[in-house]
């Protein structure tokens, strides 16, 4: 590979990271498993690992299958856009709202096997999980020509792997924040941001190279 392609990367870096940063049971436990400083390296590895190997196969596998059919691929399409402006809708509404995650260190630590079965059970038998990052994400990578998505998957990944650690190893900063209803609204108001300007790109989207390989 002669040149790294920015703009994919940057396209697979948005996509990610407007997925995986929300509040949810997988993100929740990953928070406390950082606060009680309990199997924090397997926590984050584990489920930025489970997202990566979803992206590979959402961004290749899934993405091949879309674009050997012209309506498969328009429909993936138009789909992402209507489950994009929707995700983003929902965001919008989440910023108006009081919500915020209540996470205690007096728990008890779960064993690493518990630990373990947890994180797998959170990250594979949730299927926003497997929508997030095979359909979404791979009917997003799609839309660039096949030589573009290897980058596209890279940005996706490297977020997911900065989310997981960072929250994990960052808990303990980051708790006192998101105690804070305030800063739950300002990221789901990014978030739906985000959101709505990948779904604008799939809407203006032509595939036309950005990089030469």
């Amino acid at each position: 590979m002669e040149n790294f392609c920015v703009a994919p990367f940057l396209e697979g870096c948005g996509s990610s990271a407007g997925l995986i940063i929300a509040i949810g049971a997988q993100n929740a436990f990953v928070l406390k498993q950082g606060i009680l400083k309990n199997h924090v390296f397997v926590t984050a590895f584990i489920c930025a690992a489970i997202d990566a190997l979803l992206i590979a196969l959402g961004v290749g596998g899934f993405a091949k299958l879309l674009t050997s059919n012209v309506y498969l691929l328009e429909s993936a399409r138009w789909g992402g856009v209507i489950f994009l402006g929707y995700y983003g809708f929902r965001s919008f509404k989440s910023s108006f709202s009081g919500q915020v995650l209540k996470i205690t260190s007096d728990e008890n630590r779960p064993s690493l096997k518990m630990t373990i079965l947890t994180v797998l059970a959170l990250s594979l038998l949730n299927p926003h999980v497997y929508l997030d990052t095979v359909v979404l994400l791979g009917s997003i990578g799609a839309q660039f020509p096949e030589t573009e998505r290897f980058f596209f998957a890279m940005g996706a990944m490297t977020i997911s792997f900065i989310w997981f650690f960072s929250l994990c190893y960052g808990s303990r900063y980051l708790a006192p924040l998101f105690q804070k209803p305030l800063s739950w609204k300002i990221l789901d108001f990014f978030i739906g941001c985000v959101m709505w300007l990948i779904a604008l790109f799939l809407i203006f989207w032509n595939q036309t190279p950005n990089c030469n390989l």
